[in-house]
């Protein structure tokens, strides 16, 4: 990650998270934005969590190289083909991180109301200390860090370009979420940039609600 290591830490203990305000500009971070809302298969999905099935409070897009398979919650995640769009995402995203993604998972966030739940993106196939690349298009949400030992936490609001990266042993220690906001908010669109190492042997623990 020699290309971050101007980047400010922005963890105090336990991983690395950096954040890059901007990193597409507005007239870019606009076209992406429409497009992706556009073109994307957006799915709604029901996850087992605790043994129960539940719809998941988003919309869902999972794509990536033909073997990169994701379980989590109990479900297997099949990807669809890149896109022209999500091709040159990843393109920009390797070079700033000197890192090979294989899969991106979208999450559209239509209003205040769609959320994710605390959790740690730790399955197995994402490897030990997984690299993990988070753009935000559209609305502002807050994304909020917790300390699974200590408690401290750490709200971190992302805006219409914003690139987020999670690494280090940060999944091993933090758990995050976007909670829900009864603030009026306007549609966001999420991609995670992953490297799948290999298929999951079992369901995975983590609750991505």
């Amino acid at each position: 990650m020699s290309a971050l290591t101007d980047q400010t830490n922005l963890l105090p203990f336990d991983g690395e998270l950096y954040l890059l305000r901007s990193f597409y500009p507005t007239s870019a971070a606009d076209t992406y934005f429409n497009r992706l809302y556009r073109s994307l298969n957006w799915r709604s999905e029901h996850l087992f969590i605790y043994g129960r099935r539940l719809q998941v409070p988003r919309l869902m897009a999972w794509h990536g190289d033909l073997d990169a398979h994701y379980r989590y919650s109990g479900v297997d995640h099949l990807p669809q083909p890149w896109t022209a769009d999500l091709q040159a995402l990843r393109n920009d995203l390797q070079a700033i991180c000197q890192q090979t993604f294989n899969s991106v998972l979208a999450n559209l966030y239509r209003n205040g109301q769609d959320s994710m739940g605390c959790h740690a993106d730790d399955e197995a196939e994402l490897g030990q200390n997984p690299l993990i690349a988070s753009l935000s298009f559209g609305e502002t949400r807050l994304l909020r860090f917790r300390h699974a030992v200590s408690g401290t936490k750490l709200d971190i609001p992302l805006g219409h370009g914003d690139l987020l990266i999670m690494a280090g042993a940060l999944q091993h220690h933090w758990r995050h979420e976007l909670p829900k906001t009864r603030k009026p908010k306007q549609a966001r669109i999420n991609l995670t940039f992953r490297r799948i190492l290999s298929a999951p042997t079992a369901p995975a623990l983590s609750a991505k609600r």
